[in-house]
């Protein structure tokens, strides 16, 4: 069995026990959470390790959060838009013998 994940965070490594198969996506979720982490720090707003784990959390939520609505939107979107197909194509199925005579 493969050992534990190294990830850096602001220059802190944390070692996590991790599925091979999930490896990549948890270096890529600790990359993404080390750029905001980095981001809120150099702001120089915040000040704290805790406070700025803090506040990525609550920018990342935010963003996966707005991601959900979106997504929800679109898929509403997208059934309106099939049903209004389905309508279209109807109506053109019906129209078109009246055009023949």
């Amino acid at each position: 069995m493969p050992g534990p994940v190294k990830v850096t965070i602001l220059g802190k490594d944390y070692f996590v026990a991790c599925p091979e198969d999930e490896r990549a996506n948890l270096l890529e979720s600790a990359t993404y959470l080390n750029e905001h982490m980095r981001e809120i720090r150099d702001s120089g707003k915040i000040v704290g390790m805790d406070r700025i784990a803090v506040m990525a959390a609550l920018n990342i939520t935010h963003e996966m959060l707005e991601a959900r609505r979106n997504a929800g939107q679109l898929e509403a979107v997208d059934e309106r838009l099939r049903r209004l197909s389905h309508r279209v194509a109807e109506a053109l199925c019906t129209e078109e013998p009246q055009r023949q005579s």
